[in-house]
């Protein structure tokens, strides 16, 4: 077992399906040939997954953060650099030095629609896809 795996055994408290949300974004992730993915635990900050490529321009292109300031209402913060995706549902937010001081665009998931991961996935898939045009 992994530590993403060990960390996702652990989450039992989840009231609004974000680990479900965040479960389903690692296992997309590990879908994407040459991406490598790293799991940062910061207890009592976040649990990150950050996703890249080697060779790519930037270090990474997902982001994808829970929030434990609160183990008992956990929430997702899915970020991607700004210029890397579209958003055509208007869900997201610029932040200003977001992602390794470049703006990010990040979805916060608190309490998930069923649509969300895929919404999430498709970001990802354009991150990805971005990122692999930029392998020199």
């Amino acid at each position: 077992m992994d530590q993403v795996e060990k960390f996702l055994a652990g989450w039992k408290i989840d009231n609004a399906d974000t680990r479900k949300v965040f479960a389903g974004m690692y296992q997309f992730l590990k879908t994407l040939d040459g991406a490598k993915i790293s799991f940062v635990p910061r207890p009592g900050v976040t649990y990150s997954l950050r996703a890249g490529i080697e060779g790519a321009a930037r270090p990474i292109f997902a982001l994808v953060d829970v929030i434990d300031d609160d183990p008992e209402s956990r929430w997702l913060s899915v970020c991607f650099y700004e210029d890397m995706i579209s958003d055509p549902f208007g869900t997201g937010e610029m932040i200003p030095n977001g992602i390794l001081n470049e703006d990010g665009y990040c979805f916060d998931v608190e309490d998930p629609d069923p649509s969300i991961l895929e919404y999430l996935k498709q970001r990802a898939q354009e991150a990805y896809a971005r990122a692999l045009e930029t392998v020199g």
